[in-house]
């Protein structure tokens, strides 16, 4: 349905004050004959007469209850092709774009699928920075940039939405090589501030006639310790810069998952800065000229000081902001554009050299209704219909390994009540809200806080708890300190779990989880696994429930599990039927540390001869692709024999499963989703001190990850272009045997 504003006006309409959202508003609902109400929301700027509207109000329009359906036409965004356009603009028209560029980035996430809420909530921010502010000569830093979609539009890239995260298109972060307009490339958090102090000496010290710089941090990533760090040293070093505190109430992924915290934001930042909105009033611009002497020369200071007073210190007290050496504005209704941009002009045109935190509070999803009322807000979406929210999903006969893992450890935890669950402010996405659910008071979530977790975790097992540390493969980089400190050193037997491990689809570069096996092989004393299967993943579980001797870690990767007939055809599972007929994954069961299993060996009379039996060593998940590939193969050359063995252990590795496929086999091809320094080079450095390469009779290849980044595509797509499918394993046991010509790597 479409309703422009002229339409509105023959219609009456029902106007009241309500509070919405945190701010007083004037409410209309408008009933257009035929059709839904409408509700139009106006800020105190603009309200209707005599049941009409003012002729230059702009209005943000929701329909109560689907179709939700956006402008016709956008002429104010179709007339900006960078910000220098936006200066033109006035007042109205800027409410008028901020309401085009809202819906130009509900249709397009819709049909690539993105990070929809975040981006969603800052839309009128993005407004007034780049109107305020000059890019790229001023430079504005989005933390964790997943919110940045406004901004590409706003910058040159509205007609390369329809790639957005996919193979050959724009990133869903901000990234230097994309635009002069990204500042600073992000996807882990809280960053933002240490860029923007790095930046801000490095122009006082260069001597750049303009020094802006602004820091925007939400209040999840504001939980960073990195964060506070870089607040600490700004106070300390008077770095000219601006910190904009996004502050939504959504600190983890999602918000709300029961745990040892109750179902509030895990932050105590987030109680804090709801005390100061339930303790202070939104400040307008005329509260904030009145405070702003705080940042004049000190001998203009005393002047105004009795003014300033009436209208902060009555009332806040100081802020833990002002204590770190920051000049604290606030709080700030993020979505009011009458009140933010004579703000952000009058700090941008200060010449103090104070640092500034202006407390934005916004609304996750804010203008569009399914999103502000979704428990995790639709942060992350794929594709899905605007008029409805209903999302396009692939249905999956078989669950997710994530959801696989949860319910494992829930089985666990129900055994042995010593078991918790620990997660850095990703509940959904290392199955700790589904734990969550089960034990609420053994879950606990720390917020973006991976060295944190680590520590803690080491300090639970101190004590006798079995803590399960889940964390991304990516984000647990940040906190490699503590693994080799707190818990290696010490050989506390902590339980880390690396979700997403491997290639992670359309988030990128910054999401993979490529480096775990190298950063983490290293460390003496852990005990790494990966699971092949589901089967596998719940015996795992299992197994790190009742090893107290040593830190452990498990790795496995982003995706659903295989299913019974998959596991009984290919896999070779034996699995029992269940009262409906219908085969059934059994229980974990705890395997033995450091010992790998044969998964596939060469039938009939193939490989008769050495030089033709060829021994494939998985680990983790690529098994399925090397099954599928020793099938291929023999189907194809009736000679070759192919083995096919699960490592299940990079350490300890079974180094006689590694010994008896050296000796039996004239090749030995190893697989893994990880880079160079993982499990192939560990399985290499156990046969060259073997001795098993010195007599020049075993071709050894290690299949892995190559040394480059690998952008926005799907996994599958990731994979082919790593060289990591079936086809691929394929084609090295041919060239390795001989059956082929493939050109040398040189010549690729």
């Amino acid at each position: 349905m479409k309703c422009t504003l002229e339409e509105t006006k023959a219609c009456k309409a029902n106007s009241e004050r309500r509070k919405t959202n945190g701010r007083v508003c004037t409410v209309v609902e408008v009933q257009i004959p035929g059709a839904q109400i409408l509700v139009f929301t106006t800020t105190s700027a603009f309200v209707p007469q005599q049941g009409h509207f003012r002729q230059n109000a702009v209005l943000r329009a929701e329909v109560e209850g689907p179709p939700y359906v956006g402008p016709a036409v956008k002429p104010i965004l179709d007339s900006i092709d960078s910000p220098a356009d936006m200066k033109r603009l006035d007042m109205r028209q800027l409410k008028q774009l901020a309401h085009e560029l809202r819906w130009e980035t509900l249709e397009a996430v819709s049909k690539t699928g993105g990070h929809l809420s975040s981006s969603l909530g800052v839309n009128e921010l993005t407004v007034a920075l780049h109107y305020v502010f000059d890019m790229p000569e001023d430079d504005i830093i989005w933390d964790v940039s997943h919110q940045c979609y406004p901004h590409k539009i706003l910058t040159g890239r509205r007609h390369s939405m329809p790639t957005l995260r996919q193979a050959g298109g724009i990133s869903g972060f901000c990234k230097r090589k994309e635009s002069p307009y990204d500042s600073f490339g992000a996807g882990h958090s809280s960053t933002s501030i240490s860029a923007a102090q790095g930046m801000s000496v490095a122009k006082s010290m260069l001597g750049k006639r303009r020094n802006n710089c602004i820091a925007v941090i939400g209040d999840g990533a504001i939980t960073g310790g990195m964060a506070y760090e870089a607040m600490n040293s700004a106070g300390y070093l008077r770095s000219r810069m601006i910190v904009i505190l996004n502050d939504n109430g959504q600190v983890s992924l999602p918000t709300g998952t029961p745990s040892a915290g109750g179902t509030v934001p895990a932050s105590q930042l987030s109680t804090y800065t709801s005390n100061l909105l339930v303790s202070k009033p939104f400040q307008n611009f005329r509260d904030f000229a009145k405070s702003f002497n705080k940042l004049l020369p000190e001998q203009l200071q005393d002047v105004n000081k009795r003014i300033d007073e009436y209208a902060r210190g009555m009332v806040s007290g100081g802020t833990l902001f002002e204590e770190l050496g920051f000049y604290y504005v606030g709080p700030v209704d993020g979505h009011d554009l009458d009140n933010m941009i004579p703000i952000l002009e009058k700090l941008r045109d200060s010449d103090s050299n104070k640092p500034v935190l202006l407390h934005l509070k916004t609304v996750k999803g804010y203008g569009y209704p399914p999103a502000e009322q979704a428990s995790d807000r639709l942060h992350a979406v794929g594709k899905f219909n605007v008029a409805t929210a209903v999302q396009q999903k692939t249905k999956s006969i078989a669950p997710t390994f994530t959801s696989i893992f949860a319910n494992a450890l829930i089985e666990a935890a129900t055994e042995d009540r010593t078991i918790v669950g620990i997660t850095a402010a990703m509940p959904g996405g290392t199955g700790m809200d589904i734990f969550g659910r089960r034990f609420p008071k053994r879950t606990f979530d720390v917020g973006i806080a991976e060295q944190h977790a680590v520590t803690m975790a080491a300090g639970m097992a101190c004590e006798g708890l079995k803590p399960f540390a889940c964390i991304y493969s990516t984000f647990m980089q940040r906190g490699y300190d503590q693994v080799v400190h707190d818990v290696a050193i010490q050989n506390l037997p902590v339980r880390m779990v690396l979700d997403r491990a491997g290639f992670v689809g359309n988030d990128g570069p910054t999401h993979h989880g490529c480096y775990d096996l190298a950063y983490l092989g290293c460390i003496p004393g852990l005990v790494i696994m990966s699971p092949s299967d589901e089967i596998e993943l719940k015996n795992m579980v299992k197994t790190q429930a009742v090893t107290d001797d040593a830190p452990t870690v498990m790795r496995y990767p982003r995706g659903t599990g295989y299913g019974a007939e998959t596991l009984r055809t290919l896999f070779g599972y034996e699995l029992e039927k269940n009262s409906a007929g219908e085969y059934e994954i059994p229980r974990g069961q705890v395997i033995p540390i450091g010992k790998g299993r044969v998964v596939r060996r060469s039938s009939g009379d193939r490989g008769k001869s050495r030089k033709d039996r060829v021994a494939i060593l998985s680990f983790g998940t690529r098994l399925h692709e090397a099954l599928v590939a020793a099938q291929q193969v023999e189907e194809e050359d009736e000679s070759l024999g192919v083995t096919v063995a699960d490592a299940r252990f990079m350490k300890p590795l079974d180094v006689d499963l590694v010994r008896e496929l050296a000796d039996e086999h004239s090749v030995l091809i190893t697989v893994e989703e990880g880079s160079i320094g993982g499990f192939g080079d560990h399985v290499l450095h156990f046969l060259t001190l073997d001795g098993q390469m010195d007599e020049g009779n075993l071709k050894f290849r290690p299949m892995v990850m190559p040394d480059a980044y690998f952008e926005a595509a799907t996994q599958r797509e990731q994979y082919e272009a790593a060289g990591l499918n079936a086809r691929h394993i394929r084609g090295t046991i041919l060239r390795l045997t001989k059956r082929i010509v493939a050109p040398q790597l040189q010549d690729v």
